[in-house]
């Protein structure tokens, strides 16, 4: 069982050919056939990054989330309910995955927890400050095993998804879409992170470990579970106050 002690510093605890995307959010190359195996990628593609800005997510729709008690052995489930999916292993500048399906596919809670984090307004803009906004519309959840699952450039945001909600796995959150940095592009940005209460930033809920391992073993129907590797990262990096230096 990994124990998680969230404070304001230190815790323990893929169908289709595609541009690359913007480097500051989505950056991943194509992703591989349906059908192809996604553990044999090419080394992520390497851009160049805009500056740290200080600007932030509104905090009337990003508020922080609730921290529930961790527990291991939870169900766990791919975050894309669909037939046509794709995703590539790998991602440009940070880990993190995008999942490439249609635009309207559902997008579902990986596992049981609580709504964390939830924007409603595709605030991004090309000219303005990049980072803050990349994801358009998105859901976080924390889940019951104290990592964050967050999705974004969804089309839209289920009407019973607020904040302090409690989802089961599998429950609908969205759906996929082209929000955000996107670049009209249908597919999910999906991260995984812990929650760092307090001192948040979209430097950290756009995903710090890599998901496809999990993602590889959701899909066949397994439960690989990310805690203990979101808990040695927090051990490690604390909560940082901005993005990393490239």
């Amino acid at each position: 069982m990994v124990s998680l002690r969230i404070g304001r510093r230190r815790a323990y605890a893929v169908l289709l050919l595609v541009p690359v995307l913007a480097a500051a959010g989505c950056g991943t190359p194509p992703p591989p056939p349906v059908g192809s195996p996604t553990g044999s990628a090419t080394p992520p593609v390497t851009t160049g990054a805009p500056a740290p800005t200080a600007a932030t997510p509104d905090t009337a729709d990003q508020p922080a989330a609730t921290a529930s008690p961790t527990r291991a052995g939870l169900r766990h489930v791919f975050p894309v309910r669909a037939t046509k999916v794709a995703y590539h292993p790998t991602h440009s500048a940070y880990p993190g995955t995008d999942i490439f399906a249609d635009c309207g596919e559902p997008f579902v809670a990986v596992t049981d927890g609580t709504i964390g984090e939830v924007s409603r307004r595709d605030r991004y803009d090309r000219q303005g400050p990049q980072g803050p906004y990349n994801g358009g519309l998105s859901v976080s959840v924390l889940g019951d095993d104290g990592v964050r699952y967050y999705g974004s450039h969804l089309t839209e945001v289920a009407d019973d998804i607020a904040p302090g909600v409690r989802v089961r796995a599998g429950q609908q959150l969205g759906t996929v879409g082209r929000t955000g940095n996107a670049n009209n592009v249908c597919h999910l940005h999906f991260g995984i992170s812990p929650p760092c209460l307090g001192e948040d930033g979209w430097w950290i809920r756009r995903g710090v470990i890599w998901p496809a391992p999990y993602l590889d073993s959701w899909r066949e129907g397994g439960n690989r579970e990310p805690a203990a590797k979101v808990a040695a990262w927090h051990r490690k990096n604390g909560c940082p106050e901005r993005p990393p230096a490239r």
